[in-house]
């Protein structure tokens, strides 16, 4: 089993962090600041916790002159790698506010070392029109990191985040940024535009549509990243994104032999699933697949989820054998029951009308 994340935010952690700090400022109480955080109720806190837990302490126990604190984190920072590295851009969320310009900057020079996005987005609230325009010129910026948080930071659904609900409801000030990003050569850039974009479309599908359609074809860049942005309405079979990639809805594609080789399963067992695809027309077709599970919930009703397979041209008149599985194993996302779920087929958006039941046993 893989470690978990916030074990990472350790006792050597905060023994290298408070040794660190003391050569800095002898005046700093190092063995009381360990024991304030190395308790008996450090090993239920979480990673966010742990790593607010350490923020708090560190002014509590360096007292209140932020911008000289300030300083000394960003002197500090160079020396940790990895996780432990929230912890910097924590404490300016946390206690930078009040100081919007030093705090602003702190962030830029702290996230290529760990990236700011959650850091930067309290101050969006504050003074959103002010941090926009910052972030966009972020945009412009020759490190990748920063131009990366520039995209990242103003994601109106970033995950883990606090929301910015002014985001949602209008993102065009975002528009800007990403349109500065968009033949980024920094793959770790494009995807952060993506993932923006992916996020827009959520709320505001016919305005990521817009955007979609005038940049597909100008650049590979712009291609890979429409492709990533478009994936929820490529998920949610969205006629018209669908048409960007060439997923024709009125294809003439026929399935045989859709079949279940084990329709009764365990936890921790596959599911099997195979069929047969035809294309009947004289042409070629670009042809997107998937399937939903329509899994069985505590109520007894099913609420379905969407898989993809494959994408790609096939030849007209040319049967094509398709085998997949699925795993069924419970998840800290999902929980799986017992009894009746159900699996369906979908071809270019469209999902097939031939329904087959398998059973979860005991």
């Amino acid at each position: 089993m893989a470690e978990l994340l916030k074990n990472q935010i350790n006792p050597a952690f905060i023994q290298n962090l408070s040794s660190k700090i003391k050569t800095k400022n002898t005046e700093f109480n190092d063995k009381e600041f360990r024991n304030a955080l190395i308790n008996p109720e450090w090993e239920g806190l979480e990673l966010k916790q742990r790593v607010r837990k350490i923020s708090n302490q560190l002014h509590l126990f360096l007292g209140n002159n932020y911008l000289e604190n300030l300083s000394l984190i960003l002197d500090l920072a160079p020396s940790f790698k990895g996780l432990s590295q929230m912890v910097f851009p924590d404490y300016v969320e946390v206690y930078g506010l009040s100081h919007f310009s030093e705090s602003v900057q702190a962030l830029k020079e702290l996230t290529p070392f760990f990236s700011s996005e959650f850091a930067i987005r309290p101050f969006i609230l504050k003074n959103q029109s002010e941090m926009m325009k910052i972030m966009l010129e972020w945009s412009l910026d020759e490190n990748e990191h920063v131009r990366r948080l520039s995209s990242e930071g103003c994601r109106p659904r970033l995950p883990w985040a606090m929301g910015i609900k002014s985001l949602k409801q209008n993102p065009f000030e975002i528009l800007p940024i990403l349109e500065n990003l968009k033949n980024d050569p920094s793959l770790y850039v494009r995807k952060s535009v993506a993932n923006n974009l992916n996020d827009i479309s959520k709320d505001h599908p016919e305005l990521a549509l817009k955007l979609f359609k005038g940049w597909y074809g100008k650049s590979e860049n712009t291609n890979w990243i429409i492709k990533h942005g478009c994936r929820t309405l490529l998920k949610q079979g969205n006629k018209e994104a669908l048409s960007i990639f060439g997923f024709n809805s009125q294809a003439k594609i026929k399935i045989q032999n859709f079949k279940l080789s084990n329709p009764k399963i365990k936890l921790g067992d596959r599911l099997d699933f195979s069929f047969d695809l035809i294309l009947e027309g004289d042409q070629k077709s670009n042809i997107r697949l998937e399937y939903f599970i329509y899994y069985l919930k505590s109520n007894g009703a099913h609420s379905k989820k969407i898989f993809k397979i494959s994408e790609g041209m096939i030849e007209n008149r040319k049967k094509i054998k398709i085998n997949k599985s699925q795993v069924f194993k419970n998840f800290t996302t999902r929980k799986h029951y017992f009894g009746e779920h159900k699996i369906s087929l979908v071809i270019n958006g469209e999902e097939q009308p031939q329904l087959l039941p398998f059973y979860l046993e005991t």
